[in-house]
């Protein structure tokens, strides 16, 4: 069979590939004019504007640009001014040249062999939190329902416009949109948050494109396990970029053949000094793993067809090839149970015993203010405060065993998946508003710390969002931080450990390609001779217990809330 044919019998449900594809194997890329008119401007070394107004920043050494959203240069500052503060791009009247020569392309490529593959980059929940920043988006679900709403109903316009120009004026076989909704772990925010903001403006989106012929790919390198049968049910043939972490072959017994699960390879061996033999042995777990479950398509998980180092996707591709060599002779298939995270149910029991085996009466003073701040309900937050205060709490008991006691017990829903970074956020800012009223009220008007933490994204990542997440755990948990924000190199790290007196050393990584910067903030505090009296903790999607042990780190948490925990451990040793 032809890529192009294989791929068609994936999407039966009961059809019959006569081998696995490879990676990107049956999709062609064909560049079109909205896409070279929304992403030029794109070079190394430079800070630019996107065709919104988003400022990006691309370093030399970045394997690509992130968008920059501080209060300075942020696009939409004021959700409920988003109608006089944001303006889609004007692709009708920017982009009427270029279609013919796209056109020819895309049928060059095609045939009977290939699909011709339009890409939409920069989806719905993307384009939001590059407009007005990634806690401000999240926050805002809660807080601008209403606003939100609307604003997301007018970037899906705008989508569909830009659909439409591609289905009349290209005619694509597929589309690959990206649009990440999760980390490597969880989702961004409570499945039900997703159903009611996201789903119905997807499901328009992907129902034009199938009702005229088009293959829907989505791109989310993503855990996203929870909503599985919602995007098969919105119109998504391809999942693409499925992380391991998501139990693969869990999901394609729920789904049932519903929806194509592209990806399994992910980030772990997409290193400069992984092996063949490394490469070759994770990639043939995957494909034994998953492959017998049918509608699988064995792929990296970024959302194109390459690695970062360069001699990796090559190997991949040839164990891939060494796999359709050989007979295959599949076990009937089996149920197999739905994916529980990091221990949920333990997780869960232990949480909730804490306040079901007690009436809301019962419950002191304190527990209801940790209650209130683990739910995120700021007027009760500061209702119990002030209850507190009336009572005779010392406002440094409230801090400890009231807020920091909620903050933590969140952490444990976080950690057991019941609670999502919107939530995380929402009751950090209730911990704000509740130490706005107890800072004037502390004997010397300072608060008890645990411990001083710098933390950072090392040098060459762009990334803030898990960083800024476990400052919010740490400092709910009683820890003062110095926050050095992304892009941070090794000396910086150590100088600043040195001139604050810190205790920890943090330092967070999203892509592969910059973890050796942990390495040298290790090296570096030998030399500069702090590394007895300085711990170090390292943590972010790429990072392992493997890689702290082979640097020399101190400890590695694997989410906002475990950093708490690593943090309190360390500060004990």
């Amino acid at each position: 069979m032809q890529p192009k044919e294989i791929l068609f019998e994936l999407l039966k449900k009961d059809g019959r590939p006569d081998r696995q594809l490879s990676n990107f194997e049956a999709f062609k890329f064909v560049g079109d004019p909205v896409s070279a008119y929304l992403r030029g401007g794109r070079k190394k070394g430079t800070r630019y504007l996107d065709k919104w107004g988003v400022t990006y920043d691309f370093p030399e050494d970045a394997p690509g640009a992130m968008p920059i959203s501080t209060p300075d240069v942020r696009v939409l500052k004021d959700i409920t001014r988003w109608r006089e503060q944001v303006k889609a791009p004007d692709i009708a009247s920017n982009c009427k040249e270029g279609w013919e020569e796209a056109r020819a392309r895309a049928k060059e490529v095609s045939g009977d062999s290939y699909l011709a593959t339009a890409m939409m980059v920069t989806g719905v929940f993307e384009t939001l939190h590059n407009l007005m920043g990634f806690e401000d988006t999240l926050t805002a679900f809660y807080e601008h329902p209403t606003e939100m709403h609307e604003l997301i109903d007018y970037i899906a316009d705008y989508r569909l416009e830009y659909e439409k120009m591609l289905v009349e004026n290209l005619h694509p076989d597929a589309v690959l949109a990206h649009d990440d909704w999760g980390t490597k772990d969880s989702l961004f925010m409570n499945p039900d948050t997703w159903r009611e903001f996201l789903k119905e403006p997807y499901r328009r989106l992907y129902s034009y494109l199938r009702e005229n012929g088009v293959v829907v790919i989505h791109h989310a390198d993503s855990y996203m396990a929870p909503i599985v049968e919602d995007m098969a049910e919105i119109g998504i043939n391809v999942w693409q970029g499925v992380l391991p972490e998501n139990d693969i072959p869990a999901i394609q017994y729920r789904l049932d053949g519903r929806m194509v699960l592209m990806g399994g390879i992910g980030a772990a061996i997409d290193r400069e000094d992984s092996t063949e033999e490394e490469i070759r042995s994770y990639v043939r777990i995957v494909l034994e793993n998953c492959c017998p479950g049918g509608h699988f398509i064995p792929s990296v998980t970024y959302g194109g067809p390459a690695s970062v180092y360069p001699h990796v996707f090559p190997i991949i591709e040839d164990e891939i090839l060494r796999y359709n060599s050989i007979l295959h002779i599949n076990a009937p298939r089996r149920p197999l149970p739905v994916h529980r995270v990091k221990g949920e149910e333990e997780i869960a029991a232990k949480t909730e015993k804490k306040f079901t085996e007690q009436k809301a009466e019962d419950l002191s003073v304190l527990d209801k203010l940790a209650d209130s701040l683990r739910k995120g309900r700021n007027r009760a937050v500061l209702s119990g405060v002030d209850e507190a205060l009336e009572k005779g709490y010392d406002p440094q008991a409230i801090i400890s065993d009231g807020l920091v006691k909620g903050m933590m017990l969140l952490g444990e829903d976080f950690t057991a998946s019941r609670a999502f970074v919107p939530e995380m956020l929402v009751a950090a800012k209730c911990m704000t508003s509740a130490l706005d009223v107890l800072k004037p009220l502390l004997k010397g008007d300072t608060i008890q710390k645990k411990g001083r933490i710098c933390l950072g994204t090392v040098k060459g990542d762009m990334h803030d969002i898990g960083k800024n997440l476990v400052k919010i755990m740490l400092e709910g948990g009683g820890f003062e931080v110095v926050d050095l924000g992304v892009d941070v190199p090794a000396e910086r790290f150590v100088e600043t450990a040195i001139d604050e007196k810190c205790d920890i050393i943090a330092c967070s990584a999203l892509l592969t390609t910059t973890m050796s910067e942990m390495r040298r903030v290790v090296e570096l505090s030998v030399d500069r001779g702090i590394r007895d009296k300085v711990k170090i903790m390292v943590g972010g999607a790429p990072v392992t217990q493997a890689f702290c042990d082979e640097i020399g780190a101190d400890g590695y948490a694997d989410d906002a809330a475990q950093g708490v925990l690593l943090a309190e451990k360390l500060m004990n040793k």
